[in-house]
Parts: structure tokens; C-alpha cells; sequence
């Protein structure tokens, strides 16, 4: 059975729900989650997404990211998703909302951040490698060379690096 959305309006309100597929398909918008997993150290893990995703295949990304299942709020989507796609349970920070718009594929997008020295077991169908960076690292890459990295995760990064008060 394919997994529903709730597709919302402009304010991020629930006005319906549909397949995955037809959202997609009609580009209509939706809720996701993306978490930033932090050591203690500060290295931040990304991961390269599957070659066999949908949207933006075998690009780098967030930690972990997923969408919000109908009826699901972001608070309980988020460590579900740190779950299935890292295997790690973590207490989670909530850092900001970003409006649905193009770059985040029409999704209301909450940010959470988690730090942990758990080693990570990835989901192999959702990522084909994952990576322990420094921030500074992840920042210089992603200036050389953006579309390695997906259009949702250069928005969070860069509102992210700023909200550290760390340079662009």
C-alpha cells in the first residue's frame, strides 16, 4: 500500500490526503523532516543518497531526512525517520522551519539537530555511503561543488552555517 501525505497550503495546514506518487507527480506540497547528527567533536554526518531514489539520486545530503506521514507531526517524524534510516535514537533539537518552495521539492521542511557517539547503521536503500565531516569540510566541498549536494540540504547548510555565525 502506497504511503499517504498530507498535502497542505500555504500555511502548512492540512487541507487533504493523497498518495505519494500523485504528490510528487502534481507538486504539491507536503511536510518533511531532515536531521543534522553531530559527535561531540562537532563532525557532522552526510550521507550520498541511493542511486535508485526518485528525486536527486547518488547526491550527498543531510544525515537523514523523511517525509512526514499523514497524520504524523514533525516531533514524531523526525526520530522515526533517525531510526529507520541511521539506526540511532537520539534526543533531538528543533531548529528551524523552512517554507515549501522549489529547492525543497514543495515541503514544509522542519531541521532537527542530534549529537551522538553512536555509530550509524545505514539503510542501504536509502544511502550508498555516509560520511563523519567537519563542518568546514562539508562547507568548502559544497562551495566547489554544489550539485553534488541536494538542492534541500544547500538551503539547511547555508541557514545553518549562519545561524553559527560561521562564514558562507
Amino acid at each position: 500500500m502506497e504511503e499517504l501525505f498530507d498535502v497542505v497550503d500555504d500555511r502548512d495546514e492540512v487541507v487533504q490526503q493523497l498518495p505519494r506518487s500523485e504528490v510528487h507527480r502534481r507538486q504539491l506540497k507536503h511536510r518533511a523532516i531532515h536531521v543534522f547528527v553531530f559527535r561531540p567533536d562537532g563532525q557532522m554526518l552526510i550521507h550520498q543518497r541511493s542511486p535508485t531514489k526518485e528525486e536527486f539520486p547518488s547526491v550527498w545530503t543531510s544525515s537523514c531526512s523523511g517525509h512526514v506521514s499523514a497524520g504524523e507531526t514533525y516531533d514524531a517524524s523526525a526520530p522515526r525517520e533517525l531510526q529507520e534510516e541511521l539506526g540511532l535514537t537520539a534526543d533531538l533539537t528543533w531548529l528551524n522551519k523552512f517554507d515549501a518552495c522549489a529547492e525543497t521539492s514543495w515541503e514544509f521542511t522542519v531541521l532537527y539537530s542530534a549529537i551522538t557517539n553512536d555509530e550509524p547503521v545505514s539503510d542501504p536503500g536509502e544511502m550508498t555511503d555516509i560520511r563523519w565531516l567537519p563542518v568546514n569540510e562539508v562547507q568548502s566541498w559544497m562551495n566547489a561543488r554544489p550539485d553534488e549536494f541536494s538542492p534541500a540540504f544547500r538551503i539547511l547548510f547555508r541557514w545553518y552555517l549562519q545561524s553559527q555565525n560561521l562564514p558562507c
